[in-house]
């Protein structure tokens, strides 16, 4: 998947931090899918949503420095941005994977498109590709 998903960003891949659900729908799963794939091609560094939730200290001070918080959720209920805005974090960015057309289910067979169609969002958010 690495090879569709390209970047080109004049700012360095860390001062932007990405967010996903992982939860346990095919767009939870889309959501982190498109967390790994931004993070490969260095659209952003993928960080760790449990370690904001935990109150984990250096993850906390890592993200008030970050330039980009990007959140990514796949549903409605919406427990990236909750758990980051109950940390006290400012969100940069915000996608929701179902305002983008793709479905709740609860399979987990992903489409490729649906994964690219996050990923460019993102990237068209954030002006780099």
């Amino acid at each position: 998947m690495a090879e569709r998903c390209t970047c080109s960003c004049s700012c360095d891949a860390s001062e932007i931090l990405i967010f996903p659900c992982s939860g346990a729908s095919n767009v939870g799963q889309i959501a982190n899918q498109a967390g790994v794939e931004l993070t490969k091609a260095g659209c952003g560094k993928m960080f760790c949503l449990a370690g904001i939730g935990g109150h984990v200290d250096s993850f906390i001070e890592s993200t008030k420095g970050a330039k980009k918080v990007v959140a990514i959720d796949g549903c409605p209920v919406q427990c990236a941005k909750k758990t980051l805005e109950h940390a006290g974090l400012m969100i940069t960015d915000y996608v929701l994977v179902t305002d983008e057309g793709i479905q709740k289910t609860h399979d987990f067979n992903l489409q490729v498109a649906d994964i690219e169609k996050i990923c460019d969002k993102i990237k068209a958010n954030l002006g780099v590709g």
